[in-house]
């Protein structure tokens, strides 16, 4: 099958064919005719299968054959809701670049930078509004985002939101929209509280699945190394050492810990990024853009930060720490192995990540392979709390404080009693 054959009109065939596209994928032959016919759509598809072009090339169609208003500004008829600002500017892109011919105007809103550009692109109208939920709800609350023209409304990656704590903030903007619109849900996997949105968002709706839900992209090769916590930066050095890791991206479950590993790889001369929720929007593009360009060859994000990233061929995804929850093990390995290519990824695990390990292995229903012949095996086999010194009762400080020598004059402006150098001395051991 090709795109001719899906009833697209020829300025959007036009604008496809000059990304190079040819022949649709299968969440793309499956959705578009269904959603040209105006109905709605539950979609379960894998980051990288084409789903962005699946909602966006009908939603251009349809808005593309409606007769434009003959006054006023233009209000958004199409808003796309999404998770994070990365992947808000991709899907912004591909609306501009499948509807180059189209005069149709895309707009993109987010958080963490300046609103006054996002609200001058708003005040001069626009078409098609792609937003996070917490800026969009920031700028319809100053009455400065108008939604009641919206006639379609997608929810990308909403298994993504709900993760993220989104849940609210899309309730909010879902009550301020008309309730006589088409409704769109794309997620990678379909938990009950899914399936539980959709059943009160959509209606009369079609399904589209084109993975099972808890299926990985089967062209990736899995592997594991049980490892210790302390050793686990000693073995990501020595894995990048191999020439084939030439475009690795690396999660980490915290922002302090994706800037720790950023300094070990940085110790050991590998050329490597970090981003996460605590940089900046430039920071984080900029990031991305020596990323892609093969300037650096390693970037350590964290869940929220990676999505939206769209790099093909990126050779190699490493679970520095694995996930708590399983499917986000889906959406991290997924950045790999795309539009059918060939992937590896690369998961550590110490002994308090097991259980996260055996939850994974459920979903996936199949067992990464153990790579045993490594320089750092697993030698902890148990938890272990960290330790911490109990503090003194307050009758044995006390009687220590009375009891501490005065050793040199105390210097103008520095604590002056034995109880202040004896309470600095005992917190030492708390932790």
């Amino acid at each position: 099958m090709k795109f001719q054959e899906l009833g697209i009109i020829e300025p959007i065939l036009r604008a496809i064919q000059d990304e190079g596209y040819e022949v649709p994928s299968p969440i793309q032959a499956e959705a578009i005719p269904i959603l040209l016919t105006g109905r709605d759509l539950l979609g379960c598809a894998q980051t990288g299968t084409g789903k962005t072009a699946a909602f966006a090339i009908p939603i251009l169609q349809s808005l593309y054959k409606q007769k434009p208003a003959n006054t006023g500004k233009r209000k958004p008829k199409a808003l796309i809701l999404t998770p994070t600002r990365e992947l808000a500017l991709q899907i912004s892109e591909s609306f501009k670049a499948y509807g180059r011919y189209t005069g149709i105007k895309a707009t993109v809103v987010f958080g963490g930078v300046s609103q006054i550009p996002q609200v001058a692109e708003l005040s001069a109208g626009t078409d098609i509004l792609v937003a996070t939920p917490g800026r969009l709800n920031d700028l319809v609350n100053q009455r400065l985002c108008d939604l009641t023209g919206v006639s379609v409304l997608v929810l990308d990656e909403a298994d993504r939101m709900l993760d993220m704590g989104f849940i609210h903030d899309v309730e909010k903007v879902i009550a301020k929209l008309p309730r006589e619109r088409q409704t769109l849900l794309f997620s990678a996997t379909i938990p009950k509280e899914i399936a539980t949105l959709s059943s009160t968002i959509l209606r009369n709706h079609a399904t589209v699945t084109v993975t099972p839900v808890s299926s990985t992209v089967e062209t990736i090769d899995q592997y594991v190394y049980f490892v210790d916590k302390a050793n686990k930066g000693r073995l990501l050095i020595d894995l990048l050492g191999d020439e084939t890791f030439v475009s690795t991206l690396i999660f980490s479950r915290t922002k302090h810990g994706a800037d720790k590993i950023k300094r070990i790889m940085e110790a050991a001369g590998i050329s490597v990024k970090a981003i996460h929720g605590n940089k900046s929007q430039n920071a984080r593009q900029a990031a991305l853009d020596e990323f892609k360009s093969g300037t650096i060859r390693a970037l350590v994000a964290t869940d929220i930060a990676a999505r939206g990233i769209d790099i093909e061929q990126l050779s190699h995804v490493i679970n520095f720490d694995l996930p708590n929850i399983p499917e986000t093990y889906v959406h991290r390995i997924g950045r790999t192995g795309r539009a059918g290519l060939g992937g590896t990824a690369i998961s550590f695990c110490d002994y308090d990540e097991m259980k996260f390990l055996e939850d994974i292995q459920k979903l996936i229903k199949m067992k990464p392979q153990v790579v045993e012949e490594h320089q750092y095996p697993m030698q902890v086999f148990e938890h272990i709390e960290p330790k911490t010194v109990p503090r003194p009762p307050r009758a044995e400080r006390n009687m220590r404080a009375a009891n501490t020598p005065v050793k040199s004059p105390v210097k103008k402006g520095t604590q002056s009693t034995a109880n202040s150098r004896a309470k600095g001395r005992y917190n030492t051991g708390r932790h």
